[in-house]
């Protein structure tokens, strides 16, 4: 192609894509006013009124926000096919006004999908496939530059055709990093495609080494699956769990820049609601903290706090004495156990039917001491028959005391202290702080099986291994009792009957499996979803999810999930009736004492085989000269596992220094800003077994486990052999860091 041919085609391709930027910005004009406008409406109208206003509000203003996110790289490639028709590829969907033909097409529509997946082999009937390269700023982007992928020659001719490369994919790939991730829209590869778009439910296992893709290709499915399934899932919402904060500040721009918005964020250490856990466990504590086996354990320890008194209490009312002892007790537990309702609420079954009882014991004590006494029956039975007084109706006296000693014992405090003793409120942090504090607490929870390496002190920071137990005592206790609420709106009937389509859905998937199984719609009602999610409350579906811990997702993504506990699964399984999840992860590189040691062993208990494993191939984040070593250390622990290969070659190999203990810091310090100088805008980070060691560098200073996830042009390794000793999976985390360069400093 020569240069005057390749000036017009430039300017043609950029005329186009100035045309689609008008059009878009006159549909976001379009749509801001529609959803001001709708809320500008008069108020005191009827509920289905405001109903309807409300979501054509929602849905204005989601479109508005799409087409907002899309304006930056709106229009990334084209589509020749064979019969001479033309599409253009983009971030949304554009219709032309003129016309009401396509305009753009969106990249996760079905007719995209050749763009990724098209080859000479098997072209799909595309001819041609055109990457743009674009330049300047919306609405004024331009076309720098274009290759073309020619699929099939026979339909072309006089065109030079560059398909044995992907310059766009190789763009990406040597580009400075940012603090952020990018979406990866413009260079998804085949293999990347085919997973992104397997359908909605049932589980999908995503594995792949490092560099592989894997957490772009989960949040791109994300993305996917909320434009095929919208009217399901903006309700229900997308749960995504990251192995840090660091790590979800990483990715967590993705979704929003393709105009997602219905997708919560969240990390292992967060899954209690409203607690922040960072700190660990030693290895054994947290393995034990991370076993199914603690369900049971956490629901002894609840019912180990539904005691019965040691010794007789007395309570003393106006009118007499009632005693709550062993067998009073025992009476009101069996019948408040018997209702079935988490502790707080089954509390007030204990406290009602200990109060009848209480009661009953009073009127019974009461009628002795009205009896005459027996001086007092003798000198009336020497009196004769005298006439007979009509005594008060006894049922009327009856009633009459029952209320006056109810009302009594309703205000004695000794009653209230005394089934707050015996039953008391609790909160999750109360009563797992308690049950680890106390070693005879433990003992009783474990019911033979020795848990006092749980043992820790009162006060202590919560750990990561914490928080999935706090969430399932969260679900034995239930709410503490609270006064009315103060939540105002109607019933979310339409979010209801929108989950359960997919708990539904989540039934058929399982026909045919054992008919005695619990099906997540026996538990759920539309009522009760419905009563949970009121419509009008301030708040996108997103906030109000975070908000609410019961709330029901329509979809689970799991990134790094082989950090996970069989504990993290329980409880976020909870959160996921349907069991649509997509989880990502590398068994390889795994160094969470309780995490997965296969698939089955994390997924079983509760999919049974009812899960897809997929495997990632390509690794397009490291290049060969650091997967080179990075592979030697895989094959000293994990010799099963086969290393990702890498498209790519940079021509500089890792470099490694040792230098005396004293002068360890310093060294450091010095590599650390002579990679930053190098990085010309890069990321840089240090990584160390331990980054409290290091203070005041230039970089970020990581851990292995808090770099999980994360990639960075420039690594310094700290002690390698430390790192090693420590776990042999950190320091294959550590080296694969790097996309461009990495070093390692050794104490001598």
């Amino acid at each position: 192609m020569n240069s005057p041919l390749l000036e017009r085609e430039t300017a043609a391709e950029t005329g186009r894509i100035r045309r689609l930027h008008a059009m878009l910005t006159a549909e976001l004009e379009d749509a801001t006013a529609r959803a001001q406008g709708r809320l500008g409406a008069a108020t005191g109208e009827e509920l289905s009124a405001r109903w309807e206003r409300d979501v054509a509000v929602h849905r204005w203003s989601e479109r508005a926000h799409a087409l907002r996110a899309a304006r930056s790289g709106l229009c990334f490639g084209r589509l020749d096919h064979a019969p001479g028709a033309t599409s253009y590829i983009g971030r949304i969907g554009l219709t032309d006004p003129s016309d009401g033909e396509s305009a753009l097409l969106d990249w996760r529509a079905p007719g995209a999908r050749p763009f990724y997946c098209a080859t000479p082999v098997t072209p799909l009937g595309v001819t041609r496939r055109r990457h743009f390269q674009l330049a300047g700023t919306a609405p004024d982007e331009r076309v720098a530059t274009f290759h073309d992928d020619v699929l099939d020659r026979s339909a072309l001719s006089g065109t030079d055709a560059g398909a044995a490369s992907d310059p766009a994919l190789f763009a990406a790939l040597t580009a400075p990093r940012g603090s952020t991730m990018r979406d990866i829209v413009t260079t998804i590869q085949a293999e990347q495609d085919e997973i992104i778009r397997l359908p909605l439910s049932g589980t999908v296992v995503i594995e792949g080494g490092p560099g592989t893709g894997k957490t772009a290709v989960a949040l791109h499915r994300v993305a996917y699956l909320l434009y095929t399934h919208r009217e399901r899932l903006a309700r229900s919402g997308v749960l995504v769990v990251g192995p840090s904060a660091g790590f979800v500040h990483y990715v967590g721009g993705v979704l929003p820049a393709l105009g997602e918005s219905a997708v919560v964020f969240t990390t292992p250490g967060r899954l209690a609601h409203g607690v922040v856990a960072t700190a660990l466990d030693a290895p054994g504590v947290a393995r034990a903290k991370g076993g199914l086996a603690m369900v049971d354990v956490l629901r002894r320890a609840v019912a180990d706090r539904q005691e019965l008194p040691r010794e007789t209490i007395a309570i003393e009312l106006e009118d007499v004495t009632v005693e709550l002892d062993r067998a009073t007790a025992e009476q009101a537990r069996r019948r408040a156990r018997a209702t079935g309702l988490p502790h707080n609420a089954a509390r007030a079954t204990f406290r009602d039917t200990l109060g009848r009882l209480l009661v009953d014991q009073g009127l019974e004590r009461l009628g002795h001491s009205l009896e005459d006494p027996p001086e007092i029956a003798e000198l009336l039975a020497g009196l004769g028959d005298l006439p007979e007084i009509e005594p008060a109706g006894a049922a009327e006296v009856t009633a009459e005391m029952r209320h006056g000693l109810r009302d009594n014992l309703r205000s004695e405090p000794g009653f209230h202290a005394a089934v707050e003793r015996l039953w008391p409120v609790l909160t999750p942090e109360r009563a797992l702080a308690e049950l680890l504090a106390s070693r005879e607490r433990l003992a009783t929870a474990g019911a033979g099986t020795d848990l006092s390496g749980l043992y820790r002190a009162e006060g202590s920071r919560w750990t990561v291994a914490d928080a999935p137990l706090l969430d399932e005592l969260a679900e034995l206790l239930g709410a503490p009792p609270a006064g009315p609420t103060a939540a105002t709106g109607e019933p979310d009937g339409h979010y209801a009957t929108d989950v359960l389509a997919i708990l539904d859905s989540a039934d058929r998937d399982l026909a045919g499996e054992d008919p005695d199984e619990a099906r997540p719609t026996d538990f759920v009602t539309a009522d009760v979803l419905a009563a949970r999610h009121v419509a009008g409350l301030a708040g996108t579906v997103a906030e109000r999810a975070a908000a609410d811990r019961d709330w029901r997702y329509g979809h689970l993504v799991v990134d790094e999930a082989q950090e996970l506990s069989a504990m993290d699964w329980h409880v976020l399984l909870r959160r996921c009736p349907s069991r649509s999840i997509t989880a990502v992860g590398d068994l390889a590189q795994r160094s969470a004492p309780a995490g997965a040691d296969s698939w089955a062993q994390v997924l079983g208990p509760h999919l049974a085989a009812r899960w897809t494993h997929r495997t990632l191939t390509v690794n397009y984040r490291t290049p060969a000269e650091i997967m080179a070593p990075a592979a030697e250390v895989l094959a000293t622990f994990a010799p099963g596992h086969r290393p990702p290969e890498s498209v790519r070659e940079t021509g500089e190999h890792p470099w490694e220094r040792t230098v005396p203990a004293t002068e360890l810091a310093a060294e450091v310090r010095a590599a650390a800003e002579d990679e930053r100088a190098r990085a010309d805008g890069g990321t840089v980070a240090v990584i160390a077994a331990d980054p409290g060691e290091l203070t005041g560098l230039p970089v970020p200073v990581h851990s292995p486990v808090s770099a999980k996830g994360l990639e960075f042009d420039a690594v310094v390794i700290v002690d390698p052999d430390r790192i090693r000793a420590k776990q042999p999976a950190d320091l294959y985390v550590s080296m694969t860091r790097a996309t461009q360069r990495l070093g390692m400093v050794r104490p001598g």
